[in-house]
């Protein structure tokens, strides 16, 4: 039954969504990164056969390749102070589900690899994943009190845990600074709403460019945010019920499908083509709401690096309702990896204060140790990274998951495209997710 399950594990994870956390990567001037929310893949497309290291080795697994540099240096110090040797390799989002799953019904998972919201109860479930509650209980460098909650809950399961969490993401708003003074319009700052969002969003737009561009896969970078700083919500406290059929999340989802429809939004087929990160970083749109993650990839990039900064997310009635959907990696181990001692013993590192503080400082992303985070915004002279720091003073929402998430995310990703090209209007088309994602937590 167990393999029944895991083999079914992931069968929407290809999907055309935005997930979020470390997935995708902006373009870098010589290679433009998938429309979809997937990282750059590290060098072929296929998936790639890893299994366990030999003894004395370790295998680490993760799909962000503009966070492979970083991460490789603090792995090394870890590497000099306990003499086992550990690698990353970079698989691509889509593989690198793919490349699990056979490992989780073929008996091999990496040693060491990231875990995501959208799957992490299956695993943790299926025990696929190391227990790591005792040898935290044992540790001096790993206090689960030091990290964000929410991170830290969803890798519970059944009073266990599975993972420690490895970072922290915000989502602020990314703009073209050299658009906005073409076309006179003042830099986004703390007082803006979402309406005043749209109307800067028309100013912005010409012949030449979009003022804002967004995807139905842009949700924990676009509308979640919106959706819950209306006063709606996509699913229910208890994972059992939508909150898509809610008047407040149909509002929010109509904000985006109203400037598509005024021609400050690019239509569902120019973004399809074109991921709104990448019409950023080429000069096609004046702004794009982008996770905290995607900073390797921008700050690479020539163009965006030379025109481009952050600001805070817009807000609807009162600061009070500025909302950022949060999420966070977790290091895991596999269950019956060859050298769980050694595996352990990198992820209890990576977890740590030391560790936590480097990768902040070395610009791989936000960490989840709380307070480490400061010298992330140093990390980079290109851009005001504090628009993103700020954000961890907003409304933190935890990214809306169940058991299941990729099942009714797809779905809802699939169905939204309706609503982008107008062939349904936006309450049919929320009233119909909403029904079919009822559905899909039912049978959780």
């Amino acid at each position: 039954m167990k393999k029944k399950v895991i083999a079914i594990l992931l069968s929407a994870v290809t999907v055309l969504s935005m997930i979020g956390c470390g997935s995708q990567a902006a373009p870098t001037q010589d290679s433009a990164a998938p429309a979809a929310e997937e990282a750059p893949a590290a060098e072929a497309a296929a998936p790639q056969s890893i299994g366990n290291s030999v003894e004395g080795e370790l295998s680490v697994t993760i799909w962000d390749e503009g966070q492979r540099a970083g991460l490789q240096q603090i792995v090394d110090e870890w590497s000099a102070q306990s003499g086992v040797k550990a690698t990353i390799q970079v698989v691509d989002w889509n593989n690198y589900w793919t490349l699990l799953e056979a490992g989780a019904t073929g008996g091999e998972l990496p040693d060491v690899f990231w875990m995501h919201s959208n799957v992490a109860q299956k695993y943790m479930e299926n025990d696929l994943l190391l227990d790591l509650t005792d040898k935290i209980a044992a540790s001096d460098k790993i206090d689960m009190k030091n990290y964000y909650e929410g991170i830290v809950n969803l890798y519970q399961s059944n009073g266990k845990q599975y993972a420690v969490p490895k970072d922290i993401d915000t989502i602020a708003l990314w703009y073209n600074k050299t658009i906005f003074d073409e076309m006179g319009v003042a830099y986004p700052d703390d007082t803006w709403t979402w309406d005043d969002f749209a109307a800067a969003a028309k100013k912005l737009t010409n012949d030449d460019h979009w003022g804002y561009a967004i995807a139905p896969g842009n949700n924990q970078e676009g509308y979640y945010n919106t959706i819950y700083s209306m006063g709606g919500y996509v699913i229910s406290d208890d994972k059992k019920t939508s909150g898509m059929d809610d008047p407040n999340s149909i509002k929010a989802v109509k904000l985006f499908t109203d400037m598509i429809a005024d021609g400050s939004c690019p239509d569902l087929a120019t973004v399809s083509e074109t991921a709104p990160n990448e019409l950023l970083c080429t000069g096609k749109t004046a702004m794009c709401i982008s996770g905290s993650w995607m900073l390797a990839g921008y700050r690479d990039n020539e163009y965006a690096a030379a025109n481009c900064d952050v600001a805070v997310l817009p807000f609807t009635k009162s600061a009070d309702d500025r909302v950022s959907i949060y999420n966070g990696l977790g290091w895991a181990a596999a269950a019956n990896g060859k050298n769980i001692d050694a595996a352990w013993s990198l992820i209890e590192y990576l977890g740590s204060k030391e560790a936590q503080i480097k990768q902040a400082e070395l610009g791989v992303t936000m960490s989840a140790y709380i307070g480490t985070s400061d010298s992330w915004v140093n990390s980079v002279k290109a851009f005001d990274l504090n628009g993103h720091m700020k954000m961890l003073d907003a409304k933190l929402v935890f990214r809306p998951y169940s058991r299941d998430t990729t099942v009714w995310e797809d779905m809802m990703i699939e169905k939204l495209q309706d609503a982008w090209t107008g062939e349904k209007p936006v309450e049919d088309v929320c009233k119909d997710i909403a029904a079919q994602m009822n559905a899909d937590l039912a049978e959780e």
